[in-house]
């Protein structure tokens, strides 16, 4: 389901991160060599990135396959960025939501992405989403699973929780809530990329120089790629990746354990 890439570090054209690698998001979004659920992310796309001297993103979406819009490669090719946060979508359920259920969604600084999928949705979030307010729900850009996990996400970092905080929080209480969901969350800010691995791939490639890159898998064959282990949350800015371990709250007491 999807596959996501964040990157920060010195400005370099978005071709360069999204197009040129030869297993770059653009290849994968018909031959993801790391895919666990689904195979192809022909149901939209969408890139964010930072103009220089301004902290709030542009964003470029569209909802259908990324092959298929022929003026992309040519601006990827031109607009250089500090940093970006783009997707492949593969529906989780078919809708009519168009290019507003493509991520990245996007509140002032921030940049975000799920790779995933909500267990029993929507059902199984009923509970969580009358936490918040009615106009949050209201502002739901898209009825999809991915968009109420933003909604979730964002009213932690409105409430002053630093980024790593608001995506733990998020998981754990939607992993509580509809067990067996695969929540990799992805966030930037620009400056930082917070993300969490929880029910399928994530990678990171750290330099050479002050670059980072987070990914659902490698754009390359480079050995300084480093998998992220399943249950992790990953904070990282140009220069540091810190890693650590999320509480499985689907395995807490009174639930039946992972197979």
């Amino acid at each position: 389901m999807c596959r996501h890439l964040a990157f920060v570090g010195d400005q370099e054209p978005l071709g360069r991160l999204l197009v040129e690698p030869p297993h770059g998001l653009y290849r994968q979004s018909w031959a993801p060599r790391h895919q666990r659920y689904g195979t192809v992310n022909a149901d939209g796309f969408g890139v964010g990135w930072y103009a220089e001297g301004d902290p709030v993103p542009a964003r470029y979406r569209r909802a259908g396959p990324i092959w298929a819009d022929q003026s992309f490669a040519d601006l990827a090719r031109v607009v250089r960025t500090r940093a970006l946060l783009a997707a492949v979508r593969d529906a989780t359920l078919a809708g009519a939501d168009a290019e507003a259920a493509a991520a990245p969604f996007a509140a002032g600084h921030w940049l975000f992405s799920h790779n995933g999928a909500i267990a029993g949705w929507p059902r199984s979030l009923a509970a969580v989403s009358r936490t918040l307010p009615a106009e949050d729900l209201l502002a739901l850009e898209a009825r999809t699973d991915s968009a109420l996990v933003w909604a979730l996400v964002l009213a932690r970092l409105r409430s002053g929780d630093e980024m790593s905080q608001a995506l733990a929080d998020t998981v754990a209480e939607v992993a509580a809530a509809a067990p067996g969901s695969r929540l990799n969350l992805l966030l930037t800010d620009g400056d930082t990329v917070a993300a969490t691995a929880w029910g399928d791939t994530l990678w990171y490639l750290a330099g050479p120089g002050r670059r980072t890159v987070v990914a659902s898998e490698p754009y390359d064959d480079d050995p300084l790629w480093h998998e992220v282990p399943d249950r992790t949350l990953l904070v990282a800015n140009r220069t540091d990746v810190l890693l650590t371990p999320l509480k499985d709250t689907e395995d807490a007491p009174g639930k039946e354990p992972r197979p």
